[in-house]
């Protein structure tokens, strides 16, 4: 309740990261009181951050099995999947931050 709209902003999309946004968004639904921009930085939050997770959504893992023949060591290195995702989080952040 005491953070900002940047602060819950920009938590939600490093937290998207390690759990599901639908979930974060819901349980911030839970909450009592909170400003209009409190609960679009939220969910926009959760949105831009999105590229960043592979396990905390179910389709992910999915879309892993199916594509690791193809990937370096059959493995997905978290540092790759930071650098390919940082571009578009990255466009997102602003986009949503600006607009």
């Amino acid at each position: 309740m005491s953070m900002s709209s940047d602060q819950v902003f920009y938590g939600a999309t490093i937290l998207t990261a390690f759990t599901d946004n639908a979930a974060l968004t819901y349980l911030g639904s839970l909450v009592e009181g909170l400003s209009d921009s409190f609960k679009y930085a939220l969910v926009t939050g959760a949105v831009t951050g999105g590229g960043l997770t592979i396990i905390a959504n179910a389709p992910n893992p999915a879309g892993f099995a199916i594509l690791k023949g193809s990937l370096e060591d059959e493995a997905i290195h978290p540092i790759g999947l930071l650098l390919a995702a940082a571009v578009p989080t990255l466009v997102a952040a602003l986009a949503f931050r600006i607009l």
